[in-house]
C-alpha cells in the first residue's frame, strides 16, 4: 500500500515541532544505580570517565505531571509525540555516531530535533516511523549524535504472542561474547525509575496481560540494548565504540532466560539477543574507534 493511503498521514501532514534544547549535569549516581540493577560489581564509571555507549539514556529525562500521564502511563502529549487519536508507541532502533565519549560528573547540552515522519503499512496495519535526533554536546564540543526510531499506531496492535512462556529452558549460542540475562518484574521497575518510563507494560502484570494483551510484562527495549552493548564493553575494554546501530524486533517478558551473545571482528561486532522461542529479539552492530 503506498504511504499516501495510510490512515495516519493526515494527522502530521502540518506537524514539525521546533527543536529542544536540555541542560544538566551527568552524575555518577544514576551510572552507579543502573550498575546495580545490571548486578555489576562495581559502577561503570565515577566522575571525569566516560560513560558507556548508551549509558547516555539515564540521563536530561522529561518527568510530566502525573495528571499529564495517560490511562497507559504514558504522556498524553509532548513535544515528539505525533498527535494521533489512541497512540501506541515502541522503540524500533536507532543509531549512535560517538565522536567523543561522554564524561561522567559533568553538564552536558541535548539539542532534540525532528529528523523524519515516514508513515508504512504492513500486515498490523497502518504505522508511522518517527525519527528524533539529539545531538549531545560537552565544553562546547559536539561528542555524541543519536537518531531514534519511534513506531506509532493508533489503536491495539493484531499481532499475536504466545499464552504460556517457557521460564525454564536457557537459550544457548556458540558465539564466542556470551552474558546471560532473566530480568524479573523488580528489575524492569528499577529500570522503568530510572529512565523516568512509567508505561505500565513494564511493570503492571495486570495491565500488560488484560489491557495489552502479552503473556507478561514487557522488557524494555533500551535495557535490551544496553545489555547487548555491555558485551562489547566487557569483552574489548580497551576499544571505544565509534558507532552504534540496533534494532529491537520481537518482545522479550519478564522471566524469560535471555542471552545477549557476540561475535568479534578486527574492527567491530555483531551483537545479538536470544531467549529459546525467538533467536534474535534485537540485533546490533558496533564498530571501533
Amino acid at each position: 500500500m503506498p504511504a499516501a493511503d495510510n490512515t495516519l498521514t493526515r494527522y502530521v501532514e502540518s506537524w514539525s515541532p521546533e527543536p529542544l534544547v536540555h541542560e544538566g549535569v551527568l552524575d555518577a549516581a544514576a551510572v552507579a544505580a543502573l550498575s546495580a540493577v545490571l548486578d555489576l560489581a562495581e559502577p561503570v564509571a565515577v566522575d571525569g570517565e566516560p560513560l558507556p555507549p548508551l549509558w547516555h539514556w539515564l540521563y536530561l529525562l522529561r518527568w510530566p505531571a502525573q495528571r499529564d500521564l495517560g490511562p497507559d502511563g504514558h504522556p498524553r502529549a509532548g513535544h515528539f509525540l505525533p498527535p494521533v487519536p489512541d497512540r501506541q508507541r515502541m522503540i524500533a532502533g536507532g543509531r549512535c555516531d560517538i565522536r567523543e565519549p561522554l564524561t561522567v560528573g559533568e553538564p552536558a547540552r541535548r539539542v532534540s530535533s525532528l529528523k523524519a515522519v515516514i508513515p508504512k503499512s504492513g500486515a498490523t496495519g497502518d504505522l508511522l516511523f518517527v525519527t528524533v535526533r539529539n545531538e549531545y554536546s560537552q565544553r562546547g564540543t559536539l561528542r555524541l549524535i543519536e537518531e531514534q526510531d519511534v513506531v506509532y499506531r493508533s489503536g491495539r496492535s493484531n499481532r499475536s504472542y504466545p499464552a504460556v512462556l517457557d521460564y525454564d529452558c536457557v537459550p544457548g549460542s556458540e558465539e564466542p561474547w556470551q552474558r546471560a540475562l532473566r530480568p524479573d518484574a523488580a528489575m524492569l521497575f528499577r529500570f522503568s525509575a530510572l529512565t523516568a518510563n512509567a508505561h505500565r507494560i513494564h511493570y503492571d502484570h495486570p495491565y500488560a496481560t488484560g489491557d495489552e494483551g502479552y503473556p507478561g510484562v514487557v522488557v524494555h527495549g533500551p535495557l535490551i540494548a544496553i545489555a547487548m552493548l555491555e558485551l562489547a564493553r566487557c569483552n574489548a575494554p580497551r576499544r571505544l565504540v565509534n558507532s552504534v546501530s540496533y534494532r529491537l524486533r520481537h518482545p522479550a517478558f519478564a522471566g524469560e532466560h535471555l542471552l545477549a551473545s557476540g561475535v568479534p571482528a578486527s574492527d567491530g561486532a555483531a551483537l545479538r539477543l536470544a531467549s529459546v522461542r525467538e533467536g534474535r529479539h534485537a540485533t546490533a552492530d558496533v564498530t571501533f574507534a
